[in-house]
Formats: structure tokens, sequence, C-alpha cells
């Protein structure tokens, strides 16, 4: 929501949100603090309700000029197509499966922790998730060890208690979709080197799972998994590593580790995702423009080019010698 709002009211405009019903308190604590920063009555509106209703309303509306998004495609194709029938502007930010590469010119322990810590922010329930990755095989033996123990250490748990590094699943649904998924790598031939199971009866608990020898028909290798489970594949070519991380429609996200400036460089233009992030994490910054490709979406959050979603440009024309 934040990354919606500060864009419009930067631009000057009000803005009506639709908050999520599975988590509402987010969404009324950042109103609230709007609110006590003396943000004027109206400016900013908070509503809940059934999402297809709401939208169906909202979106046709005469007073709403444009709409923003962050959510899964198949959602999303449906709000855009709503949009474009009424004309209306249409920021989406939609789902990913970023490839994670990582070359033979690096640490590859270094390499290891560093994703680790990447993959398993809010278990894995991020939409720029690292999600297939893809090791050169001079390094996989290592980067796998290192990886699956890193994993395997990982404390999960109430996010509130001392010492807990991963939280909860959003609901029971991405549970079972975990469990689906490990379960059909697994019969496709994949090797499980940790996790694969839910924790306890309890909340919406999963271990962070690796996973090795992964075939291209795996379901986890095609649809976005959005959780903690990492598929791990290798390569020995470039050209055919290119042709791995662009083979799905999805271009949200990528991330690649190399010490080669001339790799990072051809990565930089033969990669299909609306960003990438070469030896380091960070890519939701405010500063820069957030955003993907194909059917990740359209449209930046972030830097100047989010608030361009919310003006209108306009010639004016005027012979003042008349």
């Amino acid at each position: 929501m934040v990354r919606k709002v500060s864009a419009a009211l930067a631009a000057g405009c009000t803005i009506i949100v639709k908050g999520p019903e599975e988590t509402p308190a987010s969404c009324a604590e950042l109103v609230r603090a709007y609110v006590d920063a003396g943000l004027p009555a109206g400016v900013v509106n908070l509503v809940y309700g059934v999402p297809a209703e709401i939208s169906a309303y909202l979106i046709p509306h005469p007073v709403i000029r444009k709409i923003s998004f962050t959510g899964s495609t198949a959602v999303g194709k449906q709000l855009a197509a709503l949009a474009g029938q009424h004309m209306k502007l249409a920021t989406m930010e939609l789902g990913g499966h970023a490839p994670a590469i990582v070359f033979d010119d690096v640490d590859a322990s270094r390499a290891a922790r560093a994703l680790a810590a990447q993959k398993f922010r809010n278990a894995g329930q991020v939409c720029v998730s690292p999600t297939r990755f893809l090791v050169h095989e001079a390094v996989a033996d290592r980067f796998v060890d290192d990886f699956t123990q890193a994993t395997a250490a990982l404390q999960v748990g109430n996010g509130l208690d001392d010492g807990v590094q991963m939280g909860p699943l959003a609901n029971s649904r991405r549970v079972d979709a975990m469990e689906a998924l490990v379960a059909d790598a697994l019969a496709s031939g994949a090797t499980l080197r940790t996790g694969g199971e839910r924790i306890g009866n309890t909340g919406y608990f999963f271990k962070p799972t690796v996973l090795t020898g992964v075939p291209l028909s795996a379901r986890i290798m095609n649809e976005e998994p959005f959780g903690p489970v990492v598929p791990v594949t290798t390569f020995s070519d470039y050209d055919a590593l290119i042709a791995e991380a662009n083979r799905l429609p999805y271009g949200l996200a990528a991330y690649a580790y190399t010490s080669s400036a001339r790799t990072a460089a051809n990565l930089s233009a033969d990669i299909e995702s609306g960003m990438i992030s070469i030896n380091q994490g960070a890519l939701a910054l405010p500063e820069v423009p957030f955003g993907g490709i194909k059917e990740s979406g359209h449209g930046s959050e972030g830097g100047s080019e989010a608030i361009e979603a919310y003006l209108n440009t306009k010639f004016v024309a005027h012979n003042t010698a008349f």
C-alpha cells in the first residue's frame, strides 16, 4: 500500500485503498499514521470487503482515473481487462519466478549464504523472491552443500520470539501449495536435501526446503511457489542459461553472482526482467523504479517513474503575438 499511496500523494492525487481482507491491520495502522501526521480527511480512504465486488464497483466508477494493483498474475489480468474496458490507466505489479544465477567465478559459499538470506525473507512470500536457482556445474556441489546447511539452520517460529529467523506462511492454502509442489518435484525425480514438510499442527509453518535435480517439467519450475521452497539446477553453457532464465512468461526480477564485469554487462542486456540485481539482493528501494515486464505486469512503483503514472501529459500551444 505504501508504494501506491506515496506516489499518488506526491502527484497531488486522492486515493481509495482496498485493503487485504486477510491482513487488514497493517493498512489500517498506516492510514492511522497518515491521519496522525495531519493528512486532510478524504485524501486517503480505506475500504474492505469482497474483492470482486469492490473492483467491479470502483474500477468503472467515473471518479476513478487510475488503478494500481499488487497481487497474482491471474487476478491482475482480470483487473487490467476491466480497466481497459473503461480506458483507465493501470499499474500492475504481479507475480514472478526470479532466476538466481551463480557463476563459477565467485565464492560459492558466500553466494549461498547471501541467497539463503534473500530467499527466506518473509518465508519466500515476496514477489521478487529468488525462485529458480541456476548454478554453474563447477561450483554446484559446494553451493548446494553450503546453501542446504544455511537453510537447515534457520530458526522457524513466531516472529515475535527472540532468535526466530523465518515466520509462518500467510494461510493454510500456502502450506497445502508447498506440500503439493514438493510432492510433485519428488515424483518427477528431484532429490530432497532438507525440509519438505509442514511444522506441527498449529499455525502455518513450513520447513525451509531445498530440492536438487529438479526437471523442467516439475510444477515448481513453472509456477511461482511464493513460499520457502528452492529448486536448484545446474548449467554449463551461457546461451542455455539465458534460454532457461527467459523461458517462463514472467519477467519481474532476476539475481546473479559473478566477478566478471563482462558477464554482468551481458546479463543486464540478455535477461528479460524489469529488474536484475548482481552480487547483492537490494531491489525495492524508494528512489529507483520497481516493476516487471511480460506477465509480471507493467508500470513502475518507485523513483520518479512511479509519479508519472499519476500524471497526465498536456501540450499547450500559445501564440502570444496574435
